[in-house]
């Protein structure tokens, strides 16, 4: 290995050595920092001095990974200072990950940024964390420290706690910082997350599976810091286009969160509009009904009518995504159990059933009228309308019926 180039003080000497001696030393380290990079030779020499820092402090064995997609000294700077580089082509920040997680060792993974915003000295807090049994550890800058000018006010005061509410509402998660980049996670938990985004939106997949998969998380606070004089972030090197980077994470960031999160916009928003459009044909089966002075006819049966499909095809799809991010197990057993094959292809046989016999009056009055329209709508039509809603139905149970143990099947294939 090359010598070290001059550290800046005595201690990030020491803590360098002490950095190398674990990563020559030790087969099994408990902790992999594992960091992408990409032409960050202004700092990344510190950054590698700052995690063997942390490392000693923790008390911990440890290494440091760097996944680099670099074309300058980054790489050279970094295995100087004793990080051990894995080279990847530049095909996004997610992908960077995936493509180096065969290369970690460690039982514990932090990960970050390696130009100097995530104060990588401080790493006490994630080990005790995961020490303690958690799977999954956030850092957050918003309850931690954050120094002038390291964040854009829009980012801290708008971005940043809007996006982390919706994730918390939709996924029912306790977080208060989202995009902080500077996380800890067992190597078991990320391998099981199987991450699949190639871009920013790792991080929303990351936090979304966790959740998903029921992992034990948690937050610990923060040091972020404002970017090294000297440095130009990769916002910045984005030149005429930069200003539409943080709209364009933003945006990626919610599609991840409603992709992963489809069964929280179809589920419950469809049983509503089922039970709003069951209330509104049901009761109308037979006829009118006048209510007050408010009367409702076929014409709010149809009404009804609309609502049910739509809110039965919500909650039928709903039910499929639930399937399809159960990394569980359990809930593709529940609704296994509840649409059990034989049992849904006879519920769907008699809803066709009786939306035929609730229709054959009307086309009775239909013949008998010579294939023209009554001379009134009786209840013959009202009648009708409930025996479409039936056979709509039968339909919509049958084809789901299919799609669910279809996709139950690909699932067991693929694990």
């Amino acid at each position: 290995m090359t010598s070290s180039p001059p550290a800046t003080s005595d201690t990030q000497t020491t803590a360098t050595a002490t950095g190398r001696a674990a990563h020559e030393g030790s087969a099994s380290p408990l902790v992999s920092i594992f960091v992408p990079c990409m032409n960050e030779e202004v700092v990344v020499g510190e950054f590698v001095d700052w995690c063997w820092q942390g490392l000693k402090d923790a008390g911990v064995d440890g290494e440091v990974i760097l996944i680099d997609s670099s074309t300058d000294r980054s790489p050279e700077i970094a295995s100087a200072r004793g990080a051990r580089i894995v080279r990847v082509p530049k095909r996004g920040l997610g992908r960077a990950y995936i493509d180096g997680i065969p290369e970690i060792r460690g039982k514990y993974v932090i990960v970050g940024d390696c130009d100097l915003t995530y104060d990588f000295r401080e790493l006490a807090p994630f080990v005790a964390k995961l020490n303690e049994g958690y799977d999954f550890v956030m850092g957050t800058r918003m309850k931690g420290r954050i120094d002038d000018g390291a964040m854009p006010k829009m980012h801290r005061y708008f971005g940043t706690p809007v996006t982390t509410w919706m994730l918390n509402r939709i996924y029912r998660t306790p977080f208060s910082d989202i995009h902080c980049g500077m996380r800890g996670i067992t190597l078991d938990a990320l391998k099981r997350l199987d991450l699949q985004s190639q871009s920013w939106e790792y991080a929303s997949e990351m936090i979304i599976k966790s959740a998903h998969m029921g992992f034990k998380s948690g937050e610990v606070p923060i040091h972020f810091l404002k970017d090294r004089e000297g440095r130009v972030s990769h916002l910045k090197r984005g030149g005429f286009w930069t200003f539409l980077a943080p709209w364009y994470a933003g945006w990626i960031t919610l599609r991840a969160m409603f992709t992963f999160g489809a069964d929280y916009f179809l589920f419950k928003p469809g049983m509503v509009l089922l039970a709003l459009g069951l209330l509104l044909t049901l009761p109308l089966s037979f006829g009118p009904i006048q209510i007050g002075r408010i009367g409702f006819f076929l014409h709010w049966m149809l009404l009804g009518l609309a609502i049910s499909v739509l809110g039965m095809q919500m909650v039928l799809m709903g039910i499929v995504a639930k399937v399809l991010y159960d990394y569980q197990g359990q809930t593709t057993v529940k609704w296994l159990r509840r649409f059990d094959y034989d049992r849904a292809m006879i519920t769907s046989v008699a809803l066709l059933a009786l939306g035929g016999i609730f229709g054959s009056p009307l086309v009775g009055v239909y013949v008998r009228h010579g294939y023209a329209l009554p001379p009134e709508l009786g209840w013959v039509t009202y009648l009708a309308v409930t025996g479409l809603l039936f056979a709509i139905a039968s339909f919509l149970f049958f084809s789901f019926t299919l799609l669910l143990h279809a996709t139950e099947s690909v699932k067991k294939r693929r694990n």
